[in-house]
């Protein structure tokens, strides 16, 4: 019986662990908190919580992803990739529905990993991955259009489309302030890693600018520019732990959202592991890494936070600075919040418009353009499951670009599995230079007597290759004695291709033509046998290579 796959990183790194390393780790965790603090209230705000809401999240997320998380550098926290989902389970089921359904979602994503689920998320389609990260980009920097431009609007459409038009119909409500304090947020974010890579462009950004938006309130009389404070309520103290009412009429409803929540956080999660351990040369354990997430999502929501998952681009920061184990995760959680405690009153002064231009960057670096038109040169396939789910997730929301592009490319992986396996038919002679069961090594071709047909399965026999069966044996104008199909190169038959197997020897049957089976391997002789196909054929008629069946062949036309 298997074990639980739960080996948390920390505990293995805390046992090798010196003073090297741990300031290494602290110097890493002070700069990613730094780094998560602007990237939290934003995403905070725009998921349609309170800025506070946002750093809990990347406090409570933030320390137990690196307390049990199966990387030794994964640094959780809310991500963009959640803004759209969380926003749209808001204004449908309130801010108690998005607690139920991450609490849910931190259920599943535990239940993966302990059925050891963690590899198969790996294998979720790349063209998936890409539309709906691409789409989500989209997404969010169409909802940040209104505060990057301080439009006067009382009310913003939900939809995509009514959002734009509604900008367009805004287009005479732009405040020139704030849409220059936007545009210059996102200047300096771009611009600051050419001064210095190690200190965040965020958080220059919002600290440049919102020194500006005070000088030009106080001294110019600037008043358009919206801040925090002007929307939100700012409060610094924890919440305590509370656990929301639950009834099984509620968790049916959020039982597609919370799947949803658990889909996206184990593949950015795994995905950020992953990309982790490719620089630092180390192996993140999947199982491990999704329960911990679990617990992530779990905790979260109990003190108000919202889902949360591994974040690839504090990951990198903490990275880069030198954090080498889940202790750099962890003193990046005590960070952000002693600045929740002590400073979080002062981000009411921050503009919204620097928000809403940080958002912009984050949208414009997660959308993975160049990948995105890259894929377009590949198979239609893939193209068309890529733009399938890329405009469904910002005409519709993800959870249905999720599900659909998901069931497009099942569809479309079977229809080119059927593909792969090949029947072809054989006249007049057999080439044995290469063949795996031949046992007479004097011989270079066989011979087909007259009135025998040779066919030939090349791969798995399934769904798909008893069609294929069909249209080959109509392209013979005889009707033969013998009907020899070889499958040396079968490897495995399903239940379908039995299903196929037999419905063509019983029609082969009634139209007085034996079938000999030559070349089966013992697997799949065993699951003939099995299905009495014994008895169906004669064992006299199921041969181990092509002479024998070729010798059975002219005894049964003589």
């Amino acid at each position: 019986m298997k074990t639980l796959d739960f080996k948390p990183k920390f505990f293995s790194a805390i046992a090798h662990y010196d003073k090297k390393t741990f300031v290494a780790d602290v110097m890493a965790g002070l700069i990613v908190g730094i780094v998560a603090l602007p990237l939290a209230i934003a995403f905070g705000i725009a998921s349609g919580v309170s800025p506070e809401k946002g750093i809990i999240t990347a406090i409570v997320a933030g320390l137990f992803c690196s307390l049990f998380g199966g990387s030794k550098v994964q640094i959780g926290g809310p991500t963009g990739a959640f803004i759209i989902i969380v926003y749209g389970i808001i204004q449908q089921y309130g801010m108690q529905g998005l607690t139920i359904a991450t609490l849910m979602a931190g259920v599943f994503l535990i239940l993966l990993g302990v059925l050891r689920l963690g590899t198969i998320i790996k294998y979720i389609p790349y063209p998936i991955v890409v539309g709906f990260t691409s789409g989500i980009a989209v997404t969010i920097f169409t909802t940040q259009v209104k505060d990057l431009l301080g439009m006067q609007m009382t009310t913003v459409p939900a939809d995509f489309m009514e959002k734009w038009v509604a900008y367009i119909n805004n287009i005479a409500n732009i405040d020139l302030w704030s849409t220059v304090m936007g545009v210059a947020s996102v200047i300096i974010i771009a611009l600051t890693p050419r001064v210095s890579k190690k200190v965040p462009g965020s958080l220059v950004a919002i600290i440049i600018i919102t020194v500006a938006t005070l000088l030009l309130k106080q001294y110019a009389g600037v008043t358009t520019i919206e801040t925090i404070g002007d929307r939100f309520s700012i409060h610094s103290e924890l919440p305590e732990a509370t656990l929301p009412a639950l009834s099984w009429e509620t968790i049916k409803g959020l039982v597609g959202p919370a799947v949803t929540i658990a889909v996206l956080g184990a593949i950015e999660s795994l995905l950020s592991a992953t990309v982790a351990d490719g620089v630092i040369g180390d192996h993140h354990n999947s199982n491990t890494e999704l329960i911990g997430q679990g617990l992530a999502n779990i905790a979260s929501p109990l003190f108000g936070g919202i889902p949360a998952t591994g974040a690839i681009a504090r990951t990198m920061t903490n990275i880069n600075n030198g954090g080498r184990t889940p202790v750099a995760g962890i003193v990046h959680a005590v960070v952000l919040l002693l600045i929740f405690l002590f400073l979080m009153p002062l981000a009411q002064y921050i503009p919204m418009a620097c928000l809403a231009g940080v958002l912009v960057v984050v949208s414009y670096n997660m959308s993975g353009w160049r990948s995105f038109l890259a894929m377009l040169r590949n198979p239609k396939s893939d193209v068309t499951v890529l733009l399938l789910t890329f405009f469904l997730t910002i005409i519709f929301d993800l959870t249905v670009a999720i599900e659909f592009g998901l069931i497009c490319a099942c569809l479309l992986f079977m229809k080119r599995v059927s593909e792969a396996t090949d029947v072809t038919a054989i006249y007049d002679e057999i080439d044995l230079n290469e063949d795996a069961d031949m046992e007479r090594g004097d011989l270079i071709h066989l011979t087909i007597p007259e009135g025998v047909e040779v066919y030939e399965i090349n791969g798995p026999y399934f769904f798909g290759a008893g069609n294929r069966f069909e249209d080959i044996m109509s392209s013979y104008n005889d009707r033969p004695k013998v009907r020899i199909i070889r499958m040396r190169k079968v490897p495995f038959i399903d239940s379908t291709g039995l299903h196929n197997l037999e419905n063509m020897c019983l029609m082969s049957q009634k139209e007085g033509i034996t079938v000999v089976l030559s070349g089966v391997n013992p697997k799949v002789e065993a699951v003939l046998r099995r299905n009495n196909f014994e008895k169906l054929l004669g064992k006299e008629n199921i041969c181990s290579h092509i002479d024998l069946a070729l010798t059975r062949a002219n005894e049964i036309i003589s």
